[in-house]
C-alpha cells in the first residue's frame, strides 16, 4: 500500500478556502443579525407613556414577540382607541401610519394606544423567495429614516417547527405555516405557540384598558378583492358605513366589508367576539405584495409604480384603479390616517362620553402635498 503525501500547495489552498469561508460567514452573520435591531421611533410630545406589551401578558416577556406600546393621554376625559400597525410587517403603510401618529399626534380628549410593530418578530426577517429588501429608507431634510420591511409572519427562528396542519385558538383549520401569522391567531392562548401568546396579549390589552374602538391597519395586493376598505365586526358596521359615506363626500373612496363569521382568527372578528370593543381592519393597496409585480425594491415600496399592474388594470384584472402614478406611500398612509380620523369623528357623535379627539395628524391631502417625510421626525445620529 502506498502513502500519498499532501503537499504544501494543497494545504495552502485548503486554508485559503477555509479563511474565505470564515470571512463570508462573519459578514453574512453580521448582516443577518443586523435585522434583529429596531430602527428608532421618536415619540412626539403627545406620548405620555411607553409600556411593553408584556405588561398585559407576562408570558411574552423577554421574547422576540414583546414590543413597545405608546400611550397618548388627552387632557380631557373620553374613551380609548387602540391602533395596531405592523400586524403583517411586510405592509409598510400600516406601520408608517402608526409611526406618524406616535411622532405627530397630540390627543386632546380620551386616550390613544398605538403599537407600530405589532408583530415585532416578523420585522426581523423577510419572506423566502420574495426578493424583499431588508430595509427601506425615506429621505428627510436632515437625513434618511430607515425602516425594516419584514415578513408577513413571525420569524421561524423564534417559533419552529411549523405543524403540517394548524388549528388556531378560534378552532379554524389552517395550513401549517399560518401558525406564525398573527392575524390568524386571535384571540390567542397563553399556553400556545409564541404567535398565539402574542395574540393573547393584545386581547388582554383590549380588556384591561377597556378599549372602545380598535383599528388594525393592513395592506393588500391590488388584485385582492378586499382593498381600500374597512372590514368591520357586526357591532362596528354602522360606524364603518357612516365613515365610508362621509369619506366619499370628501373624495376618498373607502369600501365596507362585513367581517365573515366563518373566517376565524382575524382581529376584526375575534376582538369583537372576545371583548366589548368595536373592531375594524383597514386595507390599502400595496403592489409590492402582489403576484403580478416586477422588480421588488425600495422604489416599488415607496412609489407604488409598476408597469405590470398598469397593464393588468387596463385588462380589468384589479380591484383598484392603477395608472402610471401608482399607489405611492403617501397615498396609502394618508388613506389610513384619514379613515382613522373619520372613524374617531363618527364614533364621537354616537358616543360623546367615549369621544377621542386628536390634533397634528396629517390627512391624505396634506401628505399628497408635502410628502410623508414632512411628518417624520428627522433621524437622531446618536441613536
Amino acid at each position: 500500500m502506498s502513502t500519498r503525501r499532501v503537499g504544501w500547495g494543497t494545504w495552502w489552498t485548503a486554508l485559503t478556502l477555509l479563511g474565505g469561508l470564515i470571512v463570508v460567514l462573519v459578514f453574512t452573520g453580521l448582516e443577518f443579525t443586523a435585522m434583529w435591531s429596531d430602527p428608532p421611533i421618536y415619540p412626539g410630545p403627545g406620548v405620555t407613556e411607553v409600556r411593553k406589551l408584556s405588561d398585559y401578558a407576562p408570558v411574552i416577556a423577554d421574547t422576540a414577540a414583546d414590543t413597545e406600546v405608546y400611550i397618548l393621554q388627552g387632557t380631557e376625559p373620553g374613551g380609548t382607541v387602540l391602533i395596531l400597525g405592523g400586524n403583517h410587517p411586510n405592509e409598510p403603510a400600516a406601520k408608517l401610519a402608526a409611526v406618524v401618529i406616535v411622532e405627530r399626534a397630540e390627543v386632546t380628549s380620551g386616550r390613544v394606544i398605538v403599537v407600530p410593530r405589532a408583530n415585532r418578530s416578523g420585522h426581523t426577517c423577510t419572506d423566502p423567495h420574495e426578493g424583499y429588501p431588508q430595509f427601506f429608507e425615506i429621505d428627510t431634510p436632515d437625513g434618511p429614516r430607515s425602516f425594516r420591511y419584514g415578513s408577513r409572519a413571525t420569524n421561524p427562528i423564534h417559533q419552529w417547527p411549523d405543524p403540517v396542519i394548524h388549528i388556531n385558538a378560534a378552532g379554524q383549520t389552517l395550513a401549517g405555516q399560518e401558525v406564525r401569522n398573527l392575524n390568524r391567531a386571535f384571540p390567542g392562548r397563553d399556553t400556545g405557540y409564541l404567535t398565539e401568546q402574542l395574540a393573547h396579549a393584545y386581547v388582554e390589552l383590549i380588556r384591561t384598558e377597556r378599549v372602545d374602538l380598535a383599528g388594525d391597519l393592513h395592506e393588500a395586493s391590488p388584485e385582492y378583492p378586499v382593498i381600500n376598505a374597512i372590514v368591520a365586526h357586526d357591532r362596528a358596521m354602522d360606524l364603518a358605513v357612516e365613515t365610508s359615506m362621509l369619506l366619499e363626500l370628501e373624495g376618498v373612496r373607502i369600501g365596507v366589508e362585513r367581517s365573515p363569521a366563518g373566517l376565524r382568527g382575524l382581529s376584526h372578528r375575534e376582538w369583537g367576539d372576545a371583548t366589548d370593543t368595536l373592531a375594524v381592519l383597514l386595507e390599502t393597496a400595496n403592489p409590492a405584495q402582489g403576484r403580478l409585480r416586477g422588480r421588488t425594491d425600495t422604489d416599488l415600496i415607496l412609489t407604488g409604480q409598476d408597469r405590470f399592474y398598469v397593464s393588468a388594470a387596463r385588462r380589468g384584472l384589479l380591484y383598484v384603479p392603477f395608472t402610471d402614478s401608482g399607489h405611492p406611500i403617501e397615498e396609502r398612509v394618508g388613506r389610513h390616517l384619514t379613515t382613522l380620523d373619520m372613524l374617531l369623528a363618527v364614533h364621537a357623535t354616537h358616543s360623546p362620553e367615549s369621544a377621542v379627539r386628536w390634533e397634528g395628524v396629517p390627512m391624505l391631502t396634506e401628505l399628497r402635498a408635502s410628502g410623508l417625510s414632512a411628518y417624520l421626525t428627522p433621524p437622531d445620529p446618536e441613536l
